[in-house]
């Protein structure tokens, strides 16, 4: 069969800046930062002790029963993804109430670990207190399927869950499967993004270790800088972003609102350090030429470029060469870690989703925390404030690439 024309037709978030998309797109545009000290006890002692946290408690936002089945990743996944299917127009209920075929429906969710601190506590009450202290629901929710798993319980989605894990890729990659599993017939519809929630102490003493992270205090402005001058690393943080995918053909029918297409993505592997990037961009100039060879598009359909850049010096910096490599002129690029801190496996979700509304509503965010930018960036980053979107060409693309060389990008066409 020819493959089928996927569309974006809900969008559903919980980020740093708040519960729902709208909470993340006025923070976006208004250049909020949801990027907070950490003030637990846990955390005391710790060389970096900032992170884009989510604000609320989303266990509060569900079923108690539920809620205690779930880890916090999971907990992120099950309120995006249901904002995601009622934005689409479908029953919060679930598939067969929205008049779906279940089998035709899937999950496909991007999480690196999705939620280390079930392990930990087990762990803790085991040397504590002995091994009748550890509660039976300790491995299930740990492992990092827990988020696609509980996505599809809530709906009642039997067609498929997946769980793709590629480092800080893995959303777009989740995004990239779940738009073949469409094009190619084996589901009509699906949720797809990242959820993750691992702002813990020892991931956090881990990234320092690395040298990763920021030391940049939140008294003057995001301690977050991509591009910026003064980059010295990323903010850790945890959220969920998903896009309800399906046909465009099956989107018409019902008469949904379009937000973009899901027009293309694509992979490569740098094959070049455990956790550094390539410096010359390569691997990631390779991802952007398979995501546009993908979407049928060319250099200059491109309009807008949603970027990975964590703010860390060698990242950036890899991820600028490459765009100016495979784009050549000035293209709008905004970077919105700066926001959020660096939401892991979940970034590339929520990233997604950002990139969706910028094409709907024909308006870049700015990115915040790059005062002054770097000069070898040489890029065109909106910064400031929101810049409206270039009327010539209809491609966005939204970037994310992980340690070990996982780089993913997702290509999004504008529709009229």
């Amino acid at each position: 069969m020819a493959p089928r024309r996927v569309v974006v037709t809900g969008l559903g978030a919980v980020t740093p800046l708040g519960v729902g998309v709208g909470e993340l797109w006025r923070g976006l545009l208004e250049g909020e930062c949801g990027i907070r000290e950490l003030d637990g006890e846990e955390f005391e002692g710790l060389p970096v002790r900032v992170a884009g946290t989510v604000p609320v408690d989303p266990a509060t936002l569900l079923p108690r029963p539920q809620a205690r089945r779930m880890n916090r990743a999971a907990q992120f996944a099950v309120l995006a993804a249901r904002e995601a299917w009622r934005d689409a127009g479908f029953d919060g209920a679930g598939t067969a109430e929205s008049g779906l075929d279940p089998a035709r429906v899937g999950v496909s969710v991007g999480a690196i670990l999705g939620d280390a601190s079930v392990l930990v506590g087990g762990d803790r009450k085991l040397r504590a207190k002995g091994p009748r202290s550890v509660s039976p629901l300790t491995t299930p929710m740990t492992v990092p399927s827990q988020a696609a798993s509980q996505v599809s319980l809530a709906l009642r989605i039997t067609g498929e869950a997946r769980t793709v894990t590629s480092a800080c890729a893995s959303g777009t990659e989740a995004i990239g499967l779940a738009i073949d599993r469409i094009r190619y017939g084996h589901v009509d519809i699906a949720l797809a993004g990242g959820a993750e929630a691992v702002v813990t102490p020892a991931i956090m003493a881990s990234f320092a270790a690395m040298r990763a992270l920021s030391h940049h205090g939140l008294t003057e402005g995001s301690p977050s800088r991509p591009f910026a001058k003064d980059r010295d690393g990323f903010v850790n943080g945890e959220g969920a972003g998903f896009l309800l995918l399906e046909t465009e053909e099956h989107a018409r029918a019902r008469g949904a609102r379009i937000y973009c297409e899901a027009a293309g993505w694509g992979l490569s592997a740098d094959a070049h350090h455990m956790a550094a990037p390539d410096p010359s961009g390569s691997g990631v100039a390779l991802a952007l030429r398979r995501a546009l060879k993908d979407a049928g598009g060319h250099v200059v359909d491109v309009v807008h470029v949603n970027a990975h850049a964590t703010a860390t010096v060698e990242g950036d910096l890899a991820e600028a060469n490459a765009l100016r490599a495979v784009l050549g002129g000035p293209v709008p690029v905004t970077a919105l870690k700066g926001h959020l801190g660096h939401l892991q496996g979940a970034a590339g979700g929520v990233e997604a989703v950002a990139t969706a509304l910028t094409l709907h509503h024909g308006l870049i965010p700015p990115t915040i925390g790059c005062a002054i930018q770097d000069d070898e960036i040489g890029l065109d980053v909106v910064t400031h404030s929101a810049r409206p979107l270039p009327a010539g060409g209809d491609l966005a693309l939204s970037n994310s690439f992980g340690f070990g060389g996982h780089n993913a990008v997702l290509a999004l066409r504008r529709v009229g």
